[in-house]
């Protein structure tokens, strides 16, 4: 992310166009959604399951240990349902954080570094899954407008797995921007427990390019009733960005959502 002032004003309004205007359509309006596969829809609802026991989350709290780069640290993350999340990194060197607020039906982001320096998430960005270190409160557990598919069968990281798709479907839409949202979950074949899930993710100020994100959980232990990988890796284009060990997990405890929020 650049620090010049002129490619961060840039970046800003690009993401603020993007967010408020639109997509043009590419098929008529009246066009059905596309149908949800019905495997992928037991294997998806047997996996929120085993992730919470039945329990209905209505917000998440995670802490724990964190090394991101040079640096270490301690890590909070939060999230609610529908678009709401937060990730709090009290490093060596300063504050890291990021942050997801859905609430008033924009989809934004913002980030802060330790260095002070903040801005914009691209709107890209904002169209996959807020809470990506807590997949039960994402796609995974569907919803009116996500699309989820199966893929089928495969070895993800020496485990075997169930992949899955999701997508947010809005009618006449791009097919970009249902890459956009495009999310991959990799379920263990015998648990259905996330193994890893994956997306892309795209410069603040250049909406073509993009970089895949690989997500990796391990070491699930209960808290509070609820399955927790107590390990989270977060990868980008292959190279380790952040390595969370999470210590505990607190759920309903009433998270206000103006901790989300981004004017």
């Amino acid at each position: 992310m650049s620090t010049d002032r002129v490619v961060r004003v840039c970046a800003l309004l690009l993401s603020f166009l993007c967010c408020h205007v639109s997509w043009p359509q590419s098929v008529p309006s009246s066009v059905s959604a596309p149908a949800n596969d019905p495997q992928a829809v037991t294997l998806a609802n047997t996996a929120i399951a085993a992730l919470t026991g039945g329990t209905v989350i209505r917000d998440v709290t995670l802490t724990g240990n964190v090394v991101s780069g040079t640096d270490s640290g301690t890590a909070t993350l939060k999230a609610m349902p529908r678009g709401e999340s937060r990730m709090d990194l009290e490093l060596s060197g300063g504050t890291r954080s990021e942050v997801r607020d859905a609430q008033t039906g924009v989809q934004l982001g913002r980030w802060t570094n330790p260095d002070g320096t903040s801005g914009y998430f691209a709107a890209p960005n904002c169209r996959t899954d807020a809470a990506w270190f807590f997949p039960a409160l994402g796609s995974l557990a569907g919803g009116p407008n996500i699309v989820l598919s199966y893929i089928g069968q495969e070895t993800r990281n020496g485990v075997s797995v169930q992949h899955l798709q999701s997508h947010v479907y809005q009618s006449g839409q791009l097919g970009s921007a249902i890459q956009f949202s495009t999310m991959d979950f990799y379920l263990d074949a015998s648990t259905l427990l996330p193994v890893s899930i994956a997306y892309d993710v795209h410069p603040d100020n250049n909406v073509k390019a993009s970089f895949p994100v690989e997500v990796d959980f391990a070491d699930y232990q209960q808290m509070g009733g609820i399955e927790i990988p107590a390990h989270i890796r977060s990868y980008q284009q292959g190279s380790l960005m952040l390595d969370l060990s999470i210590t505990s997990g607190s759920f309903n405890t009433g998270l206000s959502i103006s901790i989300f929020a981004i004017n």
